[in-house]
């Protein structure tokens, strides 16, 4: 079976180390990007099956990426959750109604997060299993 390729973005090294260690260990190829501009081209360049994205990042922040994956037949479909220190409700309901697929808080649980990823992604080999 090949691997799932999951493209981790966020401006703070720290956040993309943590991710990338969990999600190597749990058997995922991880791909990195610092920003949303380098995130777009890494979603073109490496056709990630999965997105975990931040917000507040220079160039292009977390929403603008996911409108813009949004919109973008190619990549529409691809999931994606937004991971950021921005905690108010409001925050989440911008994060939704951009289009993503979930919403997790910083600081977050490394388990929650890679229990939402599995979910996501077998959801997507569930969808494409029955020809959606």
């Amino acid at each position: 079976m090949e691997r799932k390729r999951i493209l981790v973005v966020d401006d703070e090294i720290y956040i993309v180390h943590i991710l990338e260690f969990s999600l190597t260990m749990e058997g995922y190829e991880v791909v990195t990007a610092a920003d949303g501009e380098e995130a777009l081209k890494k979603i073109e360049e490496d056709r990630p099956d999965l997105v975990v994205l931040d917000i507040m990042m220079p160039k292009l922040d977390g929403y603008e990426v996911c409108r813009r994956i949004r919109r973008d037949e190619d990549h529409a479909q691809l999931p994606v959750i937004l991971l950021s220190a921005k905690g108010r409700p409001v925050d989440r309901e911008v994060g939704l109604e951009v289009g993503a697929d979930d919403y997790i808080v910083k600081p977050f649980s490394p388990r929650r997060l890679l229990e939402k990823i599995r979910e996501l992604l077998n959801r997507g080999e569930i969808g494409r299993a029955a020809g959606f």
